[in-house]
């Protein structure tokens, strides 16, 4: 049999099987130019024709019973002569019981001048397309759809019909029908004028309508307004089944609102509208609207974009593989940027160059496998203001590749505005508004490691007699002298180095050399030369001038205390040669310098080395030589240096702050001393020692005398503190609490060298002071120096109008004690009785004195 007959039919002869094939050829090119042919049954049939002009007559056949549809082919009064495999099979018949048979046979629903209307469109030129009910062999039917063309074969006209099942899709049909119907989506078809001509119950569902009620006549009521996310009305343009219509594409997941007027009820859905064409258009001729309620979903979005403004904290996500950046509403308001970025890089740009630089870096680090990002950024809005934010994120949830990353942006602006006020104020001498001494240190340092060979020059500015304004004036006065001088410092300066007041009336100015060596040189001129006119401060002139030191980095030292050290130096060397001047560091400065170096270090391991040691001078009754108190003195024995004399070191030590410790070690010892003496019989009333200014400053001094005293089980009548008048000029704030915890110990105080300094009444009025030493610089002059007379005599008037004790140091000859006696001073001290004694010396010496 031949393999192309089809099953249970004659074979066919090759002529036939062409003349069959030319038929189908022909049939097929009619059917193809019906412009309604759907495009699926299009597509089949171009396959079909493609393969059949291609390949010889018995492929043909083949192609022919391949096509999936039944196709027949008949005569003009319709009479089959010809049916595919699949026709022959859909209709479960052999092919011999429809050869030769009439249409009806398979169509039997048809009418019998159903060939009319047929011939009717095909004489047109049109193909004919109808939906029928065929039967099978066994009796049943099943619908489908017939597309009809004619052609000519052998001077006869045929008919080719296609007719494709549609029993499957009556059954989808169905079944989409009810899913539509149950699901609680709504959906909502339109025509091209957006009049509704379905909606399913879900649509009437959640816009609140009942059974009965028009949803089209709902909508068109005038009740409801289309609003957008922002609550601005739409237009009808902007419908989303109308910009689907427009536009003939999908509208995708666009949310808005629904507000009914009258109920004043908002509900918020998210729709999605398809554009559907009709079969050979162009345009959309209706579109059909998916839509779910969101209103809940908005309102908690809406809480938590809320909750997010309010915490300022907004969240990303970034999807590595697809480079996709997603970003609440919040993290785009603290970006600050009118194109939400969608893409990293973009977000990289929004960030200062380093901080951009850092997050790229920690985003290859998570993506890598490493740990989640953490980081503080600084970024750059496009109007120019500055943000910070706290990056955090890590790999998503699930994500075992780690390829996406979810985190938050939190907004620290504030807080970083917050932290650069504190550290400009704590950066900041709150009088002058200059660095401080702390802040200028730091930022020397800072270029100094930054730039090591980059020359700079550092400039040590002391104002002379300033001390003489802020006695006579007062504080209050003395700091606006500072305050001026300040500014004229800063303007003579101006933009080329910075400026810090280093403490007190010292300024400190740090410039770069590099474009100009003489740099620091002409500042100091020009610091100079502003300083020429007079001050006025509370309707009085003074004449107010500076001392200037310069010092230079690399040559001069390398670190920030070896440049102002250096400085410092060449700054007293000036004031040394008569002030108003300007001195730079000198190779003879430099070794000073290094003495003092070397001084320093000895000195700070003095105390740990125990190289110190007290002696004690008496201080006695000058009218019996009895022996009242005595004073401690330190003395200092190095194996390098040798014996140091007291003002060699002492200075130094409180230029460094070494002064501090080794003062706490001298009142420690001076206790213990006394201690011993009065455990051995010895009564000596009480030891004076000397507190040094830092002591004041830097160190809790009366915290530290009650320890000492308690830790000798001494009271604190048997101590006195001894402190020069610098204590009182730089009058700390807390030092009058000091002075005042001290008196309640029942330690004596007393100003040492009164008369030397720029001493003022108003200290001794407003301080709880017990007594006055007077200086050797004036008792060695008497009774001869009349000068030296009067400063005795004031003193001494002094001391007895304000009922403070005064002792008298350097007493050296009979002349002055007897000078002394008869001013009324009682209690002297000097070469004249014994120097400083040793502990033993000093016992030897109290019991060996007797009245006179």
């Amino acid at each position: 049999m031949n393999s192309d007959a089809p099953a249970g039919g004659p074979p066919t002869s090759p002529a036939a099987q062409a003349a069959t094939t030319a038929d189908t050829i022909a049939a097929l090119r009619r059917a193809l130019q019906d412009p309604s042919l759907p495009a699926t049954l299009r597509a089949t049939l171009d396959d079909a024709l493609a393969a059949l002009q291609r390949e010889p007559a018995s492929l043909h056949r083949a192609a022919f019973d391949a096509i999936p549809d039944l196709v027949t082919v008949m005569e003009e009064d319709g009479t089959v002569v010809e049916i595919n495999r699949h026709g022959m099979g859909a209709h479960r018949r052999l092919r011999e019981d429809i050869i030769g048979q009439p249409i009806h046979v398979l169509n039997p629903e048809l009418p019998r001048d159903h060939m009319a209307p047929v011939w009717e469109s095909l004489n047109r030129g049109e193909s004919y397309i109808i939906e029928v009910t065929n039967k099978r062999g066994d009796g049943a039917r099943f619908p489908v759809e017939v597309h009809s063309a004619s052609f000519e074969f052998e001077g006869k006209r045929r008919i080719i019909a296609v007719a494709r099942d549609l029993s499957n899709r009556a059954e989808t049909e169905l079944r989409f029908r009810e899913l539509v119907e149950t699901i609680d989506r709504g959906v909502i078809v339109q025509d091209k004028a957006l009049r509704i001509i379905y909606a399913n119950s879900a649509a009437m569902r959640l816009l609140s309508l009942h059974s009965g009620q028009s949803i089209a006549d709902e909508l068109r009521s005038g009740h409801w307004m289309l609003v957008d996310e922002r609550g601005h009305e739409l237009k009808p343009e902007q419908y989303p089944s109308q910009l689907a219509l427009t536009t003939g594409r999908i509208v995708e997941s666009t949310v808005f609102g629904l507000y009914h007027r009258d109920r004043r009820e908002l509900i918020w859905l998210s729709v999605t509208a398809v554009p559907q064409f009709p079969p050979g258009g162009d345009r959309p001729h209706q579109v059909f609207a998916l839509f779910s309620n969101v209103t809940e979903l908005k309102r908690d979005s809406a809480l938590f974009d809320r909750a997010q403004a309010l915490a300022h904290i907004g969240g990303w996500e970034w999807d590595a593989g697809r480079d996709r950046l997603y970003l609440t509403l919040e993290a785009e308001r603290i970006l600050g940027r009118d194109s939400t970025p969608t893409r990293i890089e973009e977000l990289l740009e929004c960030l200062q160059p380093l901080d951009r630089h850092r997050l790229r870096n920690a985003l290859e680090r998570t993506l890598a496998g490493g740990r989640g990002i953490d980081l503080e950024l600084q970024g750059l809005r496009p109007d120019g203001s500055s943000f910070w934010v706290r990056a955090i994120a890590d790999a998503g949830l699930g994500d075992v590749v780690r390829q996406v990353l979810t985190g938050t942006f939190q907004d620290i602006t504030e807080r970083k505005h917050e932290e650069e006020q504190l550290r400009v104020q704590a950066r900041s001498d709150p009088l002058t508004g200059l660095l401080n001494r702390d802040a200028v240190q730091a930022e020397l340092e800072r270029r100094l490691d930054t730039f090591p060979h980059s020359p700079l020059a550092v400039l040590y500015i002391d104002l002379d007699r300033f001390k003489v304004v802020n006695d006579v004036l007062g504080h209050a006065a003395g700091d606006r002298l500072l305050a001026s001088a300040a500014r004229r410092i800063r303007h003579a300066v101006g933009d080329q180095a910075q400026i810090a007041r280093f403490g007190g009336d010292e300024f400190l100015v740090v410039c770069s050399l590099d474009s100009d060596p003489t740099r620091g040189e002409r500042l100091a001129d020009a610091i100079l030369d502003i300083f020429g006119d007079s001050f006025r401060v509370d309707g009085e002139e003074f004449s107010i001038t500076a001392s200037i030191g310069i010092s230079q980095a690399p040559l001069d030292g390398r670190t920030a205390q070896q440049l102002i050290q250096s400085a410092d130096v060449a700054m007293y060397d000036s004031k040394r040669r008569g002030r108003n001047s300007w001195q730079a560091f000198t190779p003879e400065l430099a070794e000073q310098q290094l003495h003092r170096l070397q001084l320093e270090t000895h000195l700070r391991r003095a105390v740990h080395n125990d190289e110190f040691h007290l002696v004690y001078q008496p201080q006695v009754d000058l009218n019996d030589g009895r022996v009242i108190a005595v004073e401690a003195l330190i003395r200092w024995r190095n194996r390098s240096l040798g014996e140091m004399r007291p003002d060699r070191f002492i200075d130094h030590a409180e230029t460094t702050g070494d002064i501090v410790g080794i003062g706490g070690w001298v009142l420690h010892e001076a206790c213990r001393q006394l201690r011993q003496w009065r455990n051995d019989g010895l009564k000596i009333e009480r030891v004076a020692v000397n507190v040094s200014y830092r002591q004041f400053l830097g160190d809790d001094l009366a915290s530290n005398v009650a320890a000492a005293l308690a830790e000798y089980d001494l009271t604190g009548t048997a101590l006195e503190l001894e402190f020069t008048e610098r204590v009182l000029i730089e009058d700390a704030p807390d030092t009058v609490r000091t002075f005042a915890r001290l008196r309640e110990l029942g330690v004596s105080l007393s100003i040492d060298d009164f008369g030397e300094g720029y001493s003022a009444l108003n200290y001794l009025r407003r301080l709880p002071i017990h007594g006055l030493k007077l200086s050797q610089l004036f008792v060695q002059g008497v009774p001869d120096n009349q000068s030296d007379v009067a400063v005795c005599q004031a003193v001494t008037g002094i001391a007895r109008s304000l009922g403070l004790g005064l002792v008298a140091e350097g007493v050296e000859t009979e002349r002055q004690r007897a000078f002394l006696r008869e001013l009324g001073v009682a209690i002297g001290q000097g070469f004249l009785f014994a120097p400083g004694l040793l502990p033993d010396d000093l016992r030897d010496y109290c019991r060996a004195q007797r009245p006179n």
